[in-house]
């Protein structure tokens, strides 16, 4: 039998011999293909990738490769956190965490630069009801929630690893996300007041397949003036290509008209670091805080796929939303590429 070391690395070298070919030709792919075919890879080998689990450190690995095989200086950060688990009768513990995030680099020729953001853990268990809900664990694929982000933000650092910039990129693969935004935590602890200073936006990649519309919205703290660098601009990119986008209305008064919420993007935006969130949901539905991503139906009962296993997997998303995938992944990056492009050179 094999021994669990010597099964993670059957798995992984099962995984990077079928992997679909990011580097020949990529200009001749066409756009949305490469994150298409990631995020099928991402959530078929590696189910299950809840913080500190093997299937967890398997995929850091693959993104680990991938991005040294671009051209990246790429790097696993490890680190140590913990949950809270509830159990039925409401006692409370402590669980340990070691996870590990993925850090991509290159260098510019000036010391600002450009972070983009997807975190690929899919949702642990915290609770007795979780597991009797089905609410993550082993089986969940967590197409939407994220591996379509980390899809994304691979086709998009394959794709500028060719175009030179002024600034500096870096694409981060979080892990725990899930368990509380300790990734981007981590991440944001370990930055210098002058990195923090120099980081002229953080691009959120999370979701980006179920909700019924593209959102772009920014931090509670992005400048006004960055925002319309930013945020106003891919939504001017969107409707060059007339992609259906939007930007929180504002109809929760707790959710401000513009600005998004939650995820990693949280950290940056408390570290007053200029934020791009881009999700895909529905900010008009339920209580107006973009927690609905659809309207409720068979399909959908809950109006989104957030955690269920039983959805959140590639037949299912097939099945109730053909070829929604790769359009959503066509779409994103026809708007976020050309925008970190004239960021690149010339900033927010």
């Amino acid at each position: 039998m094999f021994s669990p070391l010597r099964l993670t690395q059957a798995v992984l070298a099962l995984s990077l011999g079928s992997a679909f070919s990011l580097y020949a030709a990529t200009h001749s792919v066409p756009l949305g293909q490469i994150a298409d075919q990631q995020t099928r890879h991402i959530a078929t080998y590696f189910p299950g990738r809840m913080a500190g689990s093997p299937a967890e450190l398997m995929a850091a690995d693959y993104l680990h490769q991938r991005f040294n095989e671009m051209g990246y200086q790429s790097n696993l950060r490890a680190f140590n956190t913990r949950f809270i688990y509830t159990s039925k009768d409401g006692k409370q513990d402590w669980h340990n965490v070691s996870a590990t995030s993925v850090i991509a680099a290159r260098n510019g020729s000036a010391p600002q630069q450009i972070i983009v953001v997807a975190h690929f853990d899919t949702y642990t268990p915290q609770s007795d009801t979780d597991v009797d809900h089905n609410l993550g664990g082993l089986t969940l694929q967590g197409v939407d929630d994220n591996a379509s982000g980390v899809g994304v933000m691979l086709e998009l650092a394959e794709r500028m690893s060719r175009i030179p910039t002024r600034y500096s990129l870096r694409f981060v693969a979080m892990s725990a996300e899930e368990i509380g935004n300790k990734g981007s935590e981590d991440y944001v602890q370990r930055m210098s007041e002058e990195e923090k200073k120099n980081t002229l936006l953080v691009i959120n990649l999370d979701s980006l397949v179920t909700g019924d519309k593209l959102y772009f919205n920014s931090g509670l703290h992005t400048p006004p003036q960055v925002a319309k660098k930013t945020r106003d601009r891919a939504l001017d990119i969107a409707r060059r290509y007339g992609i259906p986008a939007a930007t929180n209305p504002g109809s929760n008064p707790s959710y401000p008209q513009g600005t998004g919420c939650c995820s990693d993007l949280v950290a940056f935006d408390n570290a007053h670091i200029p934020v791009l969130s881009i999700e895909a949901t529905n900010w008009t539905l339920g209580k107006k805080d973009g927690y609905q991503q659809r309207k409720i139906s068979p399909r959908f009962p809950q109006g989104s796929s957030w955690h269920q296993s039983q959805i959140d997997n590639m037949n299912y998303l097939d099945r109730a939303l053909p070829g929604r995938i790769v359009k959503r992944s066509r779409d994103v990056v026809k708007v976020v590429l050309p925008l970190i492009e004239e960021l690149g050179a010339n900033g927010a």
